[in-house]
């Protein structure tokens, strides 16, 4: 199949980025969208050009770090896939695909389609973990927990911090990432000692890089590849109010 491919180019983040038309010719149906950036980055190195910057890993689509606009949709056409996971059969031969980076006001590009997300990183280390003594790992059942509730939490947990949440919210919110980090723990007993501090500081973070606000459009959830509820949102609304009200009284 023969595709036509409009891609961001940008030089660094103070270059002035613009859309710039490939094409690529016989190429197999049964590709990866990344297989696909590889062809085409393997021409531009035999052609003496700069080849695309994109981020990637695991290809498996379980580390997050894959994500591309593709179409003006995270991630591409496909629901509870990541970029990685999708194959050029979801499109048709001769398509014109256009390919963007995860655009938004915290996500600053780096150079075409790789962002710098490492905002979610210090969302993260303000207050996503847990304090536990360290020493011998304690055995899997000294802490019971009911299977519904682990079941729950690992909902939660599922996200990947890919930011295709932000990409697609209007208003470039974390809301849903944050939410899920926050939720996951709050739900265990291992993270209820420090339920409080944890869910004042995320949120803290999270207004302090730049994300926008969540305004209940519940794009995020749609586009999520791991299916993230915004039941989340609410349950990190409800924890950060109770946080507030305790604090005071305090």
């Amino acid at each position: 199949m023969d595709l036509h491919l409009k891609i961001w180019r940008q030089k660094d983040r103070n270059a002035t980025g613009k859309l710039v038309t490939y094409t690529l010719n016989n190429l197999n149906p049964h590709m990866s969208f990344l297989e696909m950036m590889d062809t085409l980055n393997e021409q531009l190195i035999t052609q003496g050009d700069d080849p695309i910057e994109f981020d990637h890993d695991c290809r498996e689509g379980i580390c997050g770090q894959c994500g591309l606009m593709i179409n003006g949709i995270a991630h591409g056409p496909l629901k509870h896939t990541t970029t990685c996971q999708l194959h050029l059969r979801s499109f048709n031969d001769n398509d014109t695909i256009t390919i963007e980076p995860f655009r938004s006001a915290a996500f600053q590009v780096k150079k075409d389609l790789k962002v710098d997300r490492s905002a979610f990183d210090r969302i993260i280390s303000s207050g996503g973990f847990v304090s536990i003594n360290t020493g011998q790992a304690p055995d899997a059942t000294v802490i019971p927990i009911a299977h519904e509730l682990a079941e729950s939490a690992f909902d939660s947990a599922a996200c990947i911090g890919c930011g295709a949440c932000v990409a697609t919210c209007k208003n470039g919110s974390a809301a849903l990432f944050t939410a899920a980090k926050i939720t996951h723990m709050a739900l265990l007993p291992q993270g209820k000692e420090e339920r409080s501090l944890r869910v004042l500081n995320m949120v803290t973070q999270m207004d302090m890089e730049s994300f926008g606000h969540c305004s209940n459009t519940e794009a995020c959830e749609v586009e999520c590849p791991q299916g993230i509820s915004v039941l989340n949102i609410a349950r990190m609304n409800f924890e950060y109010n109770k946080a507030l009200i305790f604090k005071k009284r305090q």
